[in-house]
């Protein structure tokens, strides 16, 4: 029996080393250097090229690295067996760390303090309390949840959007595709943590930035396929959108020639929101093996329905 490793940003040396550790008689073979194909039960990967676990005959589960599962459900040669993806493993303090840095970069007016310390320019901009700027975190699971309540603690309104509706305390709770531009109408930034589903593809678009309050900003910590790129642009380019901080994109690394580098009301940064835990990953796949092994469900695994 052996398991199988793809990817191209992930080091496996760690992962050799804990699977050895806790499975010494599964062997662990990293693409392309497979002995026998029959003999891999187990996938660990993350965006493995077209076809390459369909060549598996045995393979038992996919096991990704990351949260996102959306490329390898939209890839057609997935086989039908389960998915299983990483729950957390330490993304969701990173990332609702990086929201609030998002958030309180616009609300403290600082894209216009930079402007000015490159003008030598002393002059003090009126505040506005945080109970006066309203925010909207878009994706009320357990990265959203934690993001809201971070968010209601530095005296935020916060307000909370999901298809399905999921609760979190102290946040005004929207559901479904009509109750949308309600949401979006009393923002004036919202955090993207949806996930990517065939509902959510494009969600970020023209139409919902027009809803929004003129002026208003955008982070996006979700996937880059929330995003219509060319919509943003021209919705920045007439103010109604005022800034955008994003750190996923449609095509990663993000062209040099892209014009989200140079637009002065764009921050980007390189998908580092939320970045995998090794040693918590390893913890939650090694355990997730052992389910398997003994006949029981793993956790984390995908509804393929739904999407995640």
């Amino acid at each position: 029996m052996s398991l199988l490793f793809y990817s191209k940003g992930d080091d496996p040396a760690p992962w050799r080393q804990a699977f050895a550790a806790a499975f010494p008689e599964m062997r662990f073979e990293i693409w392309p250097n497979v002995e026998d194909m029959s003999a891999v039960h187990y996938a660990l990967v993350w965006n493995p090229p077209s076809g390459l676990l369909k060549k598996l005959p045995n393979l038992r589960a996919i096991l990704s690295l990351g949260a996102g599962v959306d490329a390898l459900l939209a890839e057609p040669t997935t086989p039908r067996l389960p998915v299983v993806r990483l729950l957390d493993a330490g993304l969701a303090p990173q990332m609702a760390e990086y929201a609030v840095y998002a958030v309180l970069h616009f609300h403290r007016n600082m894209p216009a303090y930079s402007e000015q310390q490159t003008a030598t320019n002393w002059r003090p901009l009126a505040p506005v309390l945080a109970s006066q700027w309203p925010v909207g975190v878009m994706g009320t699971g357990v990265i959203g949840g934690l993001i809201a309540r971070h968010l209601v603690s530095l005296g935020y309104a916060v307000r909370g959007w999901s298809r399905s509706g999921s609760a979190v305390d102290g946040v005004e709770g929207f559901a479904g595709d009509e109750r949308l531009d309600a949401f979006l109408s009393g923002c004036r930034v919202i955090v993207n943590v949806l996930p990517l589903t065939q509902q959510t593809a494009g969600i970020l678009d023209s139409k919902l930035f027009a809803a929004m309050p003129r002026g208003s900003y955008i982070v996006n910590i979700g996937r880059g396929g929330h995003l219509v790129e060319p919509d943003l642009l021209a919705a920045l380019d007439s103010g109604q959108i005022a800034g955008a901080m994003l750190d996923v994109f449609g095509e990663e690394p993000l062209p040099a020639s892209h014009r989200f580098w140079s637009h002065p009301n764009v921050v980007v940064t390189p998908h580092i929101a939320g970045v995998t835990v090794a040693a918590e990953a390893e913890a939650q796949v090694i355990a997730n093996v052992r389910r398997m092994e003994r006949g029981e469900p793993p956790v984390g695994i995908v509804d393929r329905e739904k999407g995640y």
